[in-house]
């Protein structure tokens, strides 16, 4: 553990023990407008701070990598650099890059090359992405065949005969997908200027706002030409066994407009879970959301909150890991505010092929644009992994 990193883990526990303490008063009803002011200047310190250990982390997960690979990378980001100044590409560099290709519709397919903190960054970005399963597809005919169970087996003695059993049912899914595109432009100056890195500004830019964009896609987006979120369809009360596949389940908050002010419904929430989903269950919800439980409380007055006590460690809530991810509904009537699931299980990604790039210098003169593109889709597969909050009596 780096000695940054301890030192924010430490900042963490004093920030929570001052925000506990202010909490404790307002639970005890001697708060004022001062002392509700300090809770929310507490909850954002919270917030901040675990922000830097987010960044902390990433940068000490950054890989050394041997003289070859490392050679390798920065042959790769020159040439990314040629292309991006000047069009071209450095002959037989496409046979010597296992990580850069030349598309054939002209464009440049964006390399890998770029420090892989941009990769962890996509992730805090797009929460979905890092507890999803995410599967690489080459072609956009890509179905996933899904075991709904109804197979029996029966026990027999040893010269019994042996009836045939049910057979299973399938379900052939299909997710529904999207061209992701950015289009950055980049001054003729910058691009002349050599000190001026020209493959990190496309790299980091195109990815990130892509990241942005997926990120909303995943849990609300409406599966035309995009993702289909897995905040789908209209969610009932009804339990695993009779409710129909691709259908979430959710527990009401038992407030026409607010989170639950009992634990007992959070509680309800991880119960409804299969026992078989829970290992690996996380909580999603947005800052607010998270900032609003952390005031609650066991019967032995224990926050059921808690930080990370170590580096690479989320925060928890009742036990389970808590994926901050803005895109989580706002608390309304009726709005899903807070999933609880196995996203792994519950909910597939699908990425076709890489991020290509066209270089465009005709369109903006005096700028170049880079049209970068990749095609992305998503779906819920399994409705019994997630769980959803409904903000709603009953």
């Amino acid at each position: 553990m780096s000695t940054e990193i301890k030192a924010l883990l430490d900042e963490q526990g004093k920030v929570f023990d001052a925000f506990k303490s202010k909490v404790d008063q307002e639970l005890a009803g001697k708060a004022d407008a001062v002392v509700a002011d300090e809770i929310k200047k507490l909850n954002d310190a919270l917030d901040s701070v675990q922000a830097k250990l987010r960044e902390a982390e990433i940068k000490a997960a950054r890989p050394t990598g041997d003289a070859a690979e490392e050679a390798a990378r920065l042959e790769a980001k020159n040439a990314f650099a040629d292309y991006a100044r000047k069009g071209v590409v450095a002959e037989g560099f496409e046979a010597k890059s296992v990580t850069t290709s030349v598309n054939a519709d002209g464009g440049f397919a964006l390399p890998k090359i770029i420090d892989p903190v941009t990769q962890r960054r996509l992730v805090d970005i797009s929460p979905v992405r890092s507890v999803a399963r995410v599967v690489q597809a080459s072609g956009r005919d890509f179905r996933i065949l899904l075991n709904r169970r109804g197979m029996a087996s029966g026990w027999v003695g040893e010269t019994s005969a042996r009836p045939e059993t049910n057979t299973p049912v399938l379900q052939e899914i299909t997710p529904p997908s999207g061209d992701l595109y950015a289009n950055p432009a980049v001054s003729q100056w910058a691009l002349n200027d050599l000190s001026f890195d020209v493959a990190a500004f496309v790299a980091e830019n195109v990815e990130l706002e892509m990241a942005r964009a997926e990120a909303a896609a995943f849990i609300t987006g409406d599966g035309s030409n995009k993702p289909q979120g897995f905040i789908k369809g209209t969610p009932v009360t009804t339990a695993d066994s009779s409710r129909a596949a691709g259908v979430l389940q959710y527990i009401a908050s038992g407030q026409a407009a607010a989170l639950p002010t009992s634990i007992d419904i959070y509680i309800d929430m991880v119960a409804s879970l299969k026992a078989g989903h829970r290992p690996g269950a996380i909580w999603m919800m947005s800052k607010s959301s998270v900032a609003a439980i952390r005031k609650l409380k066991a019967t032995d007055n224990q926050y059921l909150w808690q930080p990370s006590t170590q580096a690479g460690a989320p925060a928890t809530f009742l036990g389970y890991a808590v994926a901050e991810a803005e895109d989580m509904p706002a608390v309304a009537a009726n709005a899903f505010p807070i999933a609880f699931g196995n996203f792994f299980a519950g909910y597939t990604i699908l990425e076709i092929g890489t991020t290509n790039v066209i270089r465009d210098p005709y369109t903006n003169k005096p700028y170049t644009m880079f049209y970068s593109s990749k095609r992305v889709g998503g779906d819920l597969v399994d409705s019994e992994a997630i769980k959803v909050l409904k903000i709603a009596t009953t």
